[in-house]
């Protein structure tokens, strides 16, 4: 059975959204002054790469524990490039994955980066049909010392 969910946006004043998901989650949404906004969170379309990275990242290191690589810490940038005319949707995007960890093997982020995009990170399918998404990532190696784990 599809997954349905819910979404509710109030208007508080300006251009600011006060957002609620079905499961209480709340967020709110702005615009930039020159747009008549307050520009105090994010904007849609900024909240659409914060979106493409929790889901890329939630996806990949889901894989890579699966994996049992040693990753002690993880960060991506996400970098959008949008059209200059309307409705100015993305045509680019660059995620740049930055692993720590000891012994992370290459070909394990490779893979786990490919399944985050290709199968289960639903963000990246729906941005691909209008972006050009691309993929990099360095590896970190950490000293022996740090033993702790991403949770």
């Amino acid at each position: 059975m599809p997954k349905e969910t819910d979404i509710q946006a109030q208007l508080e004043t300006g251009l600011r959204f006060n957002v609620t998901s079905d499961s209480g989650a709340t967020v709110t949404l702005d615009s930039a002054e020159y747009f008549d906004g307050q520009n105090v969170s994010f904007s849609p379309m900024e909240m659409l790469l914060a979106c493409l990275a929790g889901c890329i990242g939630i996806s990949v290191i889901s894989v890579l524990r699966k994996k049992r690589q040693n990753v002690t810490s993880y960060g991506l940038h996400v970098h959008g490039i949008r059209s200059d005319e309307h409705p100015k949707v993305f045509l680019e995007i660059s995620v740049q994955h930055i692993f720590t960890g000891q012994g992370i093997v290459q070909q394990a982020v490779e893979r786990s980066i490919e399944l985050g995009e290709t199968r289960y990170c639903g963000v990246s399918a729906m941005l691909s049909k209008t972006a050009k998404i691309t993929h990099t990532y360095r590896i970190i190696e950490s000293s022996a010392s740090d033993n702790s784990r991403t949770s």
